[in-house]
């Protein structure tokens, strides 16, 4: 028969890295997600509103701060 101690033991979530100890780049992990999610919708909206070539420069490049903003989620 189990305890009521027994059943929360088994049903608990394992704990995460980031609430044991403190991720240095979060914020600007944070602030580069920012500009690409911006720099692709304004990507997108130039690809289908103006210009094809424009539009996959923007994206191209909004590119280049996931990739950086990837390189510092792997530092940690």
């Amino acid at each position: 028969m189990l305890t009521n101690q027994d059943n929360t033991a088994r049903n608990a979530r394992p704990q995460h890295r980031r609430e044991n100890g403190e991720d240095r780049y979060l914020r600007l992990r944070n602030i580069l997600n920012l500009i690409f999610m911006l720099g692709a919708l304004i990507g997108v909206l130039v690809y289908f509103q103006w210009d094809k070539q424009t539009g996959t420069i923007i994206i191209l490049v909004s590119m280049v701060f996931k990739i950086v903003e990837c390189v510092f989620r792997f530092m940690k």
